[in-house]
């Protein structure tokens, strides 16, 4: 039995997962959070749909033993390539980024560019989310495999950074794109960059700030929504604790206390439940 008191779970491969627990902050003050950075093993944008679904299902796993009542993967590519998948196996809520980012988008524009992890751009989930709603937009995925890495070693005013982004968003504006979604969460970070390159007319959607929304609309249907003051943001990764705190203080505006997890605590027992497929 769930309790309404219970943390919010949310996770990504690093601090892109960042964006929504501000977005937390600021629209779910009440709600007591977990946020978990899987950095060990980042970025998730290269890796394949076998691999995201083993480090989502372990995840999700530990996270479900820690008292949750809801979990949000703040991480598009597992959104894209595990979601469904997972949504059958836990007796837990859990929402995935697309979907709310899609259908914000719909409703800005008609010719919109996605910027995503290869992972997620291959998926073609945002793609297939913004047609099934409005099958005469037309959408353009470009993959930015360098930005993560980028931006985990907190390179993000660099000439370099800004020649990458120009690179990226060139073939997005010459198709005159009317709308521009941050398909990966860590992207909001070089916000002033892309914003600098972009056409001033072209509207930004980042998924953050609508996940949010969906997640506030799940737990009051559920009557879950914390009465109580909050408890502390705990955080956990399983890279490494002091790289995470230093990269994270400049978004969060306070120093954090990280915890490492070992992703191999998790039972393999729970892991023969969950065969990879």
């Amino acid at each position: 039995m769930k309790h309404s008191s219970w943390r919010i779970g949310l996770f990504d491969s690093g601090v892109g997962g960042l964006t929504v627990l501000r977005e937390m902050y600021r629209q779910m003050p009440s709600e007591s959070l977990l946020y978990f950075a899987d950095s060990a093993r980042l970025p998730y944008g290269t890796r394949s749909r076998r691999e995201i679904l083993q480090f989502v299902r372990e995840i999700l796993d530990w996270m479900s033993a820690q008292d949750v009542k809801m979990i949000i993967m703040a991480c598009n590519t597992s959104s894209a390539l595990a979601l469904e998948v997972v949504r059958k196996e836990y007796d837990i809520p859990i929402l995935g980024v697309i979907l709310s980012g899609a259908k914000a988008a719909v409703k800005q524009g008609k010719r919109i560019g996605v910027i995503s992890t290869s992972a997620t751009a291959k998926s073609h989930a945002y793609r297939q989310a913004i047609q099934e709603i409005n099958p005469q937009t037309e959408v353009w995925e470009i993959p930015c495999p360098k930005f993560v890495h980028l931006i985990e070693q907190n390179q993000l005013y660099t000439d370099y950074t800004r020649n990458v982004a120009q690179e990226y968003l060139r073939p997005l504006i010459a198709r005159k794109i009317d709308t521009l979604i941050y398909g990966c969460t860590h992207y909001r970070h070089l916000e002033k960059t892309i914003r600098s390159l972009l056409p001033v007319s072209v509207e930004v959607i980042d998924p953050a700030e609508y996940i949010v929304v969906a997640a506030k609309k799940e737990l009051s249907l559920l009557g879950l929504r914390n009465e109580q003051f909050p408890l502390p943001t705990r955080f956990c990764v399983s890279g490494s604790p002091e790289q995470f705190a230093n990269i994270s203080q400049q978004w969060l505006g306070y120093y954090p206390q990280v915890t490492k997890i070992s992703m191999g605590e998790i039972s393999s027992s729970m892991m023969a439940l969950n065969p990879v497929e």
